[in-house]
């Protein structure tokens, strides 16, 4: 496996696989794209696992991380949020990295210390928690 620097364009497939399977592939698109840093884990020279970073002032903002379903459950999304939480504390004065979790995936987010913030809320009926760590 490979983590490697991807393009926007380059998350949306996975993105609408994964997270919005019953939306339009447009659903996938997030409002600053083309300014976030963009991840992606390749296994024999496919795009397996995709993340995206956004910056603003002292906070880093996950957006959405997705691993194809066959892929799951093999360390990917592990390497791939240590590789993030590795090149984002290196970005001089951000001190707090956070994103909305989906509630199914908050087991895995706290392995990493990360901690959720406030009540638990609905994107599209699915059940989130804001989680945060800083860092």
């Amino acid at each position: 496996m490979k983590i490697k620097t991807l393009t926007w364009q380059q998350t949306i497939d996975i993105r609408h696989q994964v997270l919005w399977p019953h939306k339009d592939p447009s659903f996938c698109k997030v409002e600053g794209d083309e300014t976030g840093r963009h991840y992606g884990a390749q296994v024999d020279g496919c795009i397996v696992s995709v993340a995206s970073v956004y910056i603003h002032g002292d906070r880093a903002r996950l957006r959405k991380f997705a691993t194809v379903a066959a892929f799951q459950k093999q360390g990917i999304g592990t390497a791939m949020l240590k590789h993030m939480l590795a090149e984002v504390s290196q970005i001089p004065n951000v001190n707090l990295f956070w994103f909305d979790a989906r509630e199914s995936a908050i087991a895995f987010y706290r392995k990493f210390d990360f901690k959720t913030e406030g009540e638990r809320f609905f994107k599209s009926d699915i059940p989130y928690f804001k989680m945060t760590k800083k860092l």
